[in-house]
């Protein structure tokens, strides 16, 4: 299950460090590959942890996908 929080239409996987879940696509589109990747590039889960679990299905999820496609397509 998710925990994101909605703010009109963005939706914030870590709040710490106002991460959207944008930020997540475009990072892994980027070719960020692991959990390692997000917190270093964006900070992800380098704070209270909470987000960890949201941060990791969405980086599955958009690995899942195929590089063919935008990584903002497989919206969840």
């Amino acid at each position: 299950m998710r925990t994101i929080l909605f703010w009109g239409r963005i939706m914030y996987v870590c709040v710490c460090q106002a991460v959207t879940e944008r930020q997540v696509r475009e990072a892994v589109k980027d070719g960020v590959t692991s959990m390692r990747g997000l917190r270093e590039h964006l900070g992800v889960a380098a704070e209270c942890g909470r987000c960890a679990r949201c941060a990791h299905g969405i980086l599955k999820e958009c690995q899942g996908c195929g590089q063919e496609n935008d990584s903002l397509a497989c919206a969840a």
